[in-house]
């Protein structure tokens, strides 16, 4: 069941990226990130472009793939906000947005579309803090719900192709809090650290 409405907690999430994301310095985004094959860079331009298509879709406009394209250059503190904004809307929770990203055609209810950008910027927050190696902590009130989205994420092969959004479900520890929780079903390890150089 989604949550009804997971604007605030998104809203959060999304700023706590936003702020990991400004702290990066200019020697940073060449930086392995715990997504494979992806810099830091790759990531920003990702995490970019998911805001303007969200943005889009929450506007009526989604179903155009234009939106979800990365955009060198695009300004990602920008986009965040413009992605809280446009989920603000009175009407959004109670329309169907268009998700081309998730196959053709695809809609969701407006609260789980929500909840959808809400998982993917707990756990990108994460990915950017450990990329920088900066500290990342999951609110009590945020970590609840994160767990419950994050534990509907169904499994299976199409984890393993390419462009999923996450990898295949890894065991978490006996006893891991929500947050290893979280990353381990979608696919993350929890104690990823970056490549050392040679």
């Amino acid at each position: 069941m989604p949550i009804a409405d997971p604007r605030p907690l998104d809203a959060r999430a999304v700023r706590t990226c936003a702020a990991l994301v400004a702290a990066a310095g200019s020697a940073d985004p060449a930086l392995p990130t715990p997504c494979a094959g992806w810099t830091l860079a790759d990531l920003v331009g990702h995490l970019t472009a998911q805001h303007r298509g969200f943005a889009a879709a929450a506007r009526g406009d989604g179903a155009d793939l234009a939106h979800w394209a990365v955009r060198p250059g695009d300004d990602h503190a920008a986009a965040a906000e413009d992605v809280i904004a446009a989920f603000a809307d009175d009407g959004v929770l109670d329309r169907d947005l268009d998700l081309p990203e998730f196959g053709p055609g695809a809609r969701f209810p407006g609260a789980l579309a929500v909840s959808f950008h809400f998982i993917d910027y707990v756990v990108h927050g994460w990915d950017v803090a450990r990329t920088l190696g900066l500290p990342y902590t999951l609110d009590d009130d945020l970590a609840a719900p994160a767990l419950e989205v994050a534990l509907a994420v169904p499994g299976g092969d199409f984890r393993t192709a390419p462009g999923a959004a996450f990898a295949p479900e890894r065991p978490a520890e006996p006893g891991a809090g929500a947050l290893d929780r979280i990353l381990a079903h979608l696919g993350r390890s929890p104690g990823w650290t970056a490549p050392q150089n040679g």
